[in-house]
């Protein structure tokens, strides 16, 4: 079993390792200069070159022709660089782009931004960015709800420190998960672990690398490895994937997932399955699926 798990381990790190490397490539788009963005009160974006504007009008000439619009109707007015679009179209900023599914890439929340998640309504996890490069997380799953003593509760933190490229085409963060249940809050256990990011927020490749520990045993001695993806195929979708192999000392057993990401203004839907590693090839493969829902916040 241990063999065939190694075996199965490097199928798993060379075929998606060559399947994130690909989407490196760059984004086939037009020669786009900086833009103005123009948000209306009605919620509206209008995109082009300010020719003209005053207390009364703004003259915004777009790919569709001019329009004249009453500065009373306008939101906000913004001059992005080119790299916020995409053959002319403006792409917005996701807010979501420092997780996968759920493990942490090597991007952190800036200052001030933050997102709940819920995932399989029972899992519960609010992030946010105390400074540009320190995100915390605090997670519950309320299993009281559904008759559990309150002191088995599950409660977990998740703090990351992130140190993005000057270039701004990745990051490298390090961090930990501490689980616990809130009776016992001191006989918790994790992982403490380190990401490599490669790419900018919109096409991500992370690696990862983690030790397990426990407040019985401390910190584990085998590793286990994490590679994923995003890769955002238009304004509002997504694709994700978020795959790990997990080292126990005498075994090991991979996971591997493939889904998607819809990203509206205020929500993030998640969509996916994982497969464990060592029943992929198997004639009815077992799907885990995934479901979670993301609501950034300020």
């Amino acid at each position: 079993m241990k063999q065939l798990l190694s075996k199965r381990g490097v199928i798993f790190i060379l075929t998606w390792g060559l399947f994130l490397g690909s989407i490196l490539t760059g984004y086939s788009q037009e020669k786009v200069d900086s833009l103005s963005v123009v948000e209306m009160k009605d919620g509206s974006i209008n995109t082009g070159k300010i020719i003209s504007q005053d207390t009364a009008l703004l003259i915004l000439e777009t790919k569709n022709g001019t329009l004249q619009l009453k500065q009373g109707e306008v939101k906000s007015n913004q001059l992005l660089p080119a790299s916020r679009f995409r053959n002319g179209v403006y792409w917005p900023e996701s807010p979501h782009t420092s997780r996968h599914f759920w493990g942490p890439s090597g991007y952190g929340l800036k200052k001030g931004e933050g997102y709940y998640q819920n995932i399989g309504i029972m899992f519960n996890q609010v992030s946010y960015g105390l400074t540009d490069n320190f995100t915390m997380g605090i997670g519950i799953a309320p299993t009281f709800l559904i008759g559990a003593p309150a002191e088995f509760t599950p409660i977990w933190l998740t703090p990351k420190i992130t140190f993005p490229y000057k270039n701004g085409k990745g990051g490298f963060g390090v961090g930990a998960i501490y689980s616990g249940f809130l009776g016992e809050l001191g006989n918790g256990f994790g992982v403490l672990y380190g990401v490599n990011t490669f790419g900018g927020r919109d096409k991500q490749v992370t690696v990862g690398i983690g030790y397990g520990y426990s407040s019985e045993n401390g910190l584990g001695s085998s590793p286990s490895f994490s590679v994923s993806g995003l890769w955002r195929t238009s304004r509002k979708w997504s694709v994700v994937t978020e795959n790990y192999y997990i080292n126990s000392g005498s075994e090991g057993f991979g996971l591997i997932s493939l889904g998607g990401r819809y990203s509206a203004k205020r929500l993030a839907i998640d969509a996916g399955g994982f497969i464990p590693l060592n029943l992929l090839f198997w004639d009815s493969p077992i799907i885990l699926p995934w479901l979670g829902i993301a609501i950034p916040f300020k």
